[in-house]
Parts: C-alpha cells; structure tokens; sequence
C-alpha cells in the first residue's frame, strides 16, 4: 500500500514538473515572438507637407515609400498659391511646407509675423525668360509688354535677369530687392507686367516675353532648353540664394518625423530622381556643391 501511494506521488510530482517546464517554455516562446514582431506593432506617425503640385510634391511622393518603411505617414497636400502653405504651417494644419526659396520665406515672416524656419536645402530651379509673341530678345519692339512674378523677392530676380540681358538696367546696388521703380534705363520703353507668378505662363501669348517661375515653367509645359535666356545655374551663389527649402515652424527642427524627410530628400536616390525627371530644369543640392 505505501509503495502504491509513494508511486502515484512520485507521479504527480513529475507531471507538475513537466506542466511548470511547459509553462516557461511557452511563456519564453511567446516572449520571443512579440520581440520578433516591432513592424507590425509601431505606430505610424503622420506627416503633413504641403507643396507646390510641380516638382515639390512630385519629389515628396517619391519620398513616400521610404518613409512608410519607416513607420512614417507622409501625407503630400498640394497648392497651388505662395500663401496658404506657409499660414498652414504657422497655424498648424501642415507640419513642414517645400515650395520656396530662402528671400520669399524672409520676406513672408518680416511681413506677416510668422515664425517659420529653413531646415533644409533641396533643389534649385533656374529662372528662364520664355518666348511669347517676340521669338528673340533681339525681336522686342517699342512698347512691348514682358510678364513677370508680382511677388517681391521673384519680381526682383525676373528684373534682375532682365538687366543681366540688356533689356533694362538698375539702380546700382538694388539686388534682390529691386522692383519696377528701380528702373533708370529702358531704352525700348518695355512694360513690365506685374502679376500672381502661377499666371505668368497663361499669359504668354498676350506679351512679348515672360520671365517664369521654374516650377511653373515646368508645369506650363515649358522646357528649359528652349528658353530665350537662363539664369546662370553655374554661379553657386545663385543656387544658395534661390534654393528651395523644407520649412516648419520654429520648434519644430528636431521633430524625428521631420528629420526622416530631411534625410529621405537630400539622400542620392531623391537627387537621381530629381536629375534624371527634370533635365536640368530642377537641380539637386545634393550635387551642386
């Protein structure tokens, strides 16, 4: 009798030890599958960029993919305005903007009381005076009318191509903050034509000439090549003075978000694309220096 009971005692010894090793197991089992498993458990994080719809939010959508790899939402919001991407990132609604060079962003915060910050370079777009009604310089007659950007800091850089092709001439010194009054010389009394810059392309078969935005020339149509004159895209100077830049509001440098898209944007593969999509039209940063 007292082997019977010592058996089956030794017995259910043996099977809570065995259920206990079980239980570890599983338990170490089970710990190692959900260390094994971070993609599917991240959180996605969203990013809003709002953008220009040519090429700003052509490059940022080639940035998507990289960025979900990454658990990162990036969400392209389009416009077509120099205004309201700005006014969305002060007030909040957008988290970055990518559609401006460095002077309009100045301009925007000393005139508007913003607080947005560049946080990085991108690309640069030269500035090219386009055939309407005249097929040359050489073609302008008296009184003809040339279209350029209304916008303070591109209206200077259209007056200032211009000069640099002797169709006018400057007061000494102006530079970037040139404007029509700035005038001293216009020998074929041209009429500059001042309007919203995403008009100018509409308009030319009502002037002789316009001097156009690149992202507009771009998504007019228009190609560089065929332009009656460039901006000088060999002057580093020019680049670093037009380049256009990822914007946030001041605070919001060191976001991780915002530093992914800063590293997605300026790495080889965007600038490939950037290079290989715009022929020039468009130049990476990244391979100008």
């Amino acid at each position: 009798m007292k082997n019977k009971i010592f058996a089956t005692l030794l017995a259910l010894s043996l099977a809570l030890s065995l259920t206990a090793c079980g239980s570890k197991s599983n338990d170490a089992a089970n710990s190692d599958a959900q260390t094994e498993q971070p993609a599917e458990n991240q959180e996605t994080v969203t990013l809003n960029v709002a953008a220009s719809p040519t090429p700003h939010a052509e490059i940022l959508k080639e940035c998507v993919p990289i960025l979900a790899e990454q658990g990162i939402d990036l969400q392209v919001h389009e416009y077509s305005d120099y205004v309201i991407p700005n006014t969305a990132v002060e007030d909040g609604e957008e988290d970055a903007n990518y559609f401006q060079h460095i002077p309009y962003l100045d301009d925007f915060n000393a005139e508007n009381g913003t607080h947005l910050v560049n946080v990085a370079a991108i690309h640069y777009e030269p500035f090219g005076i386009y055939a309407g009604t005249a097929k040359s310089l050489s073609d302008l007659k008296d009184g003809d009318s040339i279209a350029v950007p209304n916008d303070p800091t591109n209206e200077a850089r259209a007056l200032l191509l211009l000069e640099e092709n002797g169709v006018i001439k400057l007061k000494e010194g102006v530079g970037i903050n040139a404007t029509k009054n700035d005038i001293i010389e216009n020998p074929k009394n041209i009429d500059i034509r001042e309007m919203e810059a995403a008009l100018v392309p509409t308009v030319l078969s009502d002037v002789a000439c316009a001097v156009i935005n690149g992202n507009y020339a771009i998504a007019s149509g228009l190609k560089l090549a065929e332009a009656l004159a460039v901006e000088n895209s060999e002057s580093l100077a020019i680049k670093e003075q037009y380049v256009n830049v990822l914007a946030v509001k001041e605070g919001n440098e060191n976001l991780p978000k915002v530093k992914a898209l800063i590293e997605v944007l300026t790495s080889d593969t965007i600038a490939k694309y950037i290079t290989d999509t715009y022929a020039g039209a468009v130049v990476p940063m990244t391979q100008s220096k």
